[in-house]
């Protein structure tokens, strides 16, 4: 079935594997067109391995040298009926060649775990490594030599914890395997989740300064917002950059001292107070490594860095030092222990991950920047109060940062639906116990209340992040905002708690699902079929530009249809009979179905 991925005449460009390696071959168990799949394992000391059937037909294959050593582990499968290859921090669906650069993921970046994904959305192979501190480097894409796709995934193992790797061919829905693959990493004490849980704030919609305000942030604006985000549904507002300092040149040379501005919060503790006294919890933004060339702070950390940002005019600070990370941890920590803030938004801990970290000087306490960072998020977890709030964003998705956060965000990408929908569903996937948020969502002043209900709707099935003035928004825009931010809060359950279905990951998810015992809540993107659950109340956001939805009846039956537009305001109310296959309805753009059996 397999072979050794280093195996003559397959073309592996940067690889790194050193010459003299010994090789096992590992059983898996695992058959399933009929021949059984062996991994091929190699190290530079003596190994053992083992394996461990799980739930639902997968393995759990561990790899124990005898002494500390890398330790690869290949293997490689037919790849007929493939339709996509989905990874958490690459938004390409793509099927990549097998030669393409292996990809690393680590504390700081990515998360170590892929799955080849076939025709019908099913599982053909999902798999993921424990390690989720130390970096990993995986490779897996089409072996152009053999028509297989190949996968290996590598990192320097200790003899008490090995490589460990979870194996899944099972043909299940790819999001019920990788949803199995969360609750595995959220079992190891890597990975545990926050002590304290995810507040009930953090799965509430939030206003984020960032889009509307850029830097322009001031005490009164901030005030004024909160008031109008209260009266929304909002929960939570997200102060972003421009609070520190009264530069206004976008970059960070004047981040890292994290003293409000004099001239903007005059008085921070007051102004944190008014806003939360309109019944919206508090958060402040902090660009976690950076120190900027022009704060005091600037000459005191040069011996401290990793790497000079000369676009950015920051220095990334390095974790490995005690006093970097009391330094870091005491300036973020103020805003919640001082200034009665309700939680932080941690942004930039990607930036850690430089390519060729400089040596640890004396002072430093470990020796890797993976532990360093470990460590810090560890120190600034333990000087929080258990009920706060701490948001991440991608690509910095690594289960390893699970026991530190409450909340992660899709990365940035301003007025793009269809890139907020792939970001959160992928997040969605893979996100363990923590929240996970749209990126912030805005839209032109002219925009159409369907086009706003459309930017809403792409984030229906992750917590909504508004950021536009919403002092300036018409009638008509307000409605829609209103009506989907109560939508949002009132099925909260399921949208975030029911099985979560993501449909054609090669097409970035035309339709997405998500099912409660009574309720399924799908939202449509493009012209597909909806299918109807039998004895379930169906509620189908529309957000393509086509009223003709089909519906995919599997039992005949009679059904209440209410259709309302974008705004939540009545269209049509019939009863309908639904017969078997294919029937049409009518939902404008941006509106809701309401199906009840």
């Amino acid at each position: 079935m397999t072979t050794s991925t280093a195996a003559s005449g397959i073309w592996e460009p940067h690889d790194s594997a050193p010459a003299r390696r010994r090789e096992i071959r590992i059983p898996t168990g695992l058959a399933p067109r009929g021949v059984e799949l062996v991994l091929t394992g190699t190290a530079t000391a003596e190994t053992t391995w083992s394996v461990h059937p799980l739930a639902g037909g997968a393995v759990e294959v561990r790899v124990l040298p005898r002494v500390r050593c890398r330790i690869r582990v290949s293997w490689r499968i037919p790849c007929a009926n493939a339709t996509a290859y989905w990874a958490p921090d690459d938004g390409h669906r793509g099927l990549p060649p097998f030669w393409r650069r292996p990809r690393t993921a680590s504390l700081e970046k990515g998360a170590p775990a892929g799955c080849l994904v076939g025709a019908g959305d099913v599982t053909l192979c999902a798999f993921a490594v424990a390690e989720v501190v130390r970096p990993v480097q995986i490779r897996a894409g089409v072996v152009e030599e053999t028509g297989e796709f190949g996968f290996w995934a590598e990192h320097e193992a200790s003899a008490d914890t090995g490589l460990v790797l979870r194996l899944d061919l099972g043909g299940r829905p790819f999001s019920r395997a990788l949803a199995d693959i969360a609750a595995w990493w959220q079992d190891r004490p890597d990975a545990a989740a926050r002590p304290g849980g995810v507040p009930r704030a953090a799965r509430q919609p939030a206003y984020s300064t960032w889009y509307a305000m850029q830097q322009h942030v001031d005490a009164q604006s901030v005030e004024r917002q909160a008031e109008l985000a209260a009266g929304l549904g909002c929960e939570a507002i997200i102060v972003d950059d421009g609070w520190h300092s009264d530069d206004r040149g976008r970059g960070y040379g004047y981040v890292g001292e994290w003293e409000p501005s004099p001239v903007s919060f005059p008085d921070i503790s007051d102004h944190v107070a008014k806003v939360r006294g309109t019944g919206v919890a508090y958060m402040i933004w902090y660009a976690l490594p950076f120190v900027g060339r022009h704060t005091a702070l600037w000459e005191r950390v040069q011996p401290y860095t990793l790497a000079y940002k000369e676009h950015m005019d920051a220095a990334v600070v390095d974790p490995r030092y005690p006093a970097v990370r009391d330094l870091l941890t005491a300036n973020l920590a103020r805003a919640v222990r001082e200034w009665g803030a309700d939680g932080i938004k941690i942004d930039f801990i990607d930036q850690f991950a430089v390519e060729d970290p400089p040596p640890p000087g004396p002072e430093a306490d470990c020796a890797t920047v993976n532990e360093g960072v470990r460590r810090l998020m560890a120190q600034l977890g333990a000087s929080l109060p258990g009920d706060a709030m701490v948001e991440l964003r991608q690509p910095y998705v690594s289960p390893g940062l699970w026991p530190y956060a409450t909340m992660i965000r899709a990365s940035d990408c301003p007025l793009s639906p269809a890139h907020n929908r792939q970001r959160t569903v992928d997040l969605r996937l893979v996100a363990g116990p923590l929240a996970v948020h749209a990126d912030m969502i805005m839209w032109h002043p002219g925009e159409s209340p369907e086009g706003v209900a459309v930017q809403l709707v792409n984030a229906l099935f992750a917590v909504p992040q508004i950021s536009v003035d919403l002092a300036a928004q018409t009638p008509e825009q307000t409605a829609v905002l209103r009506f989907w931010l109560a939508f949002v809060k009132e099925h909260a359950a399921v949208l975030q708690g029911g099985v979560f279905e993501p449909s054609r990951p090669d097409l970035l998810y035309p339709l997405v699902r998500a099912l409660g015992e009574d309720t399924v809540i799908a939202a449509r993107y493009a012209p597909v079929p909806v299918p109807v659950e039998p004895g379930r109340v169906l509620l189908l956001a529309n957000a393509d530009d086509s009223a003709d939805v089909q519906l995919l009846v599997r039992e005949p039956a009679t059904a209440t249809a209410t259709v309302a537009d974008c705004a939540g305001r009545p269209v049509d109310e019939q009863l309908v009979r639904l017969s078997r296959g294919v029937n049409m309805v009518r939902v404008p753009t941006g509106g809701l179905l309401r199906l009840t059996p």
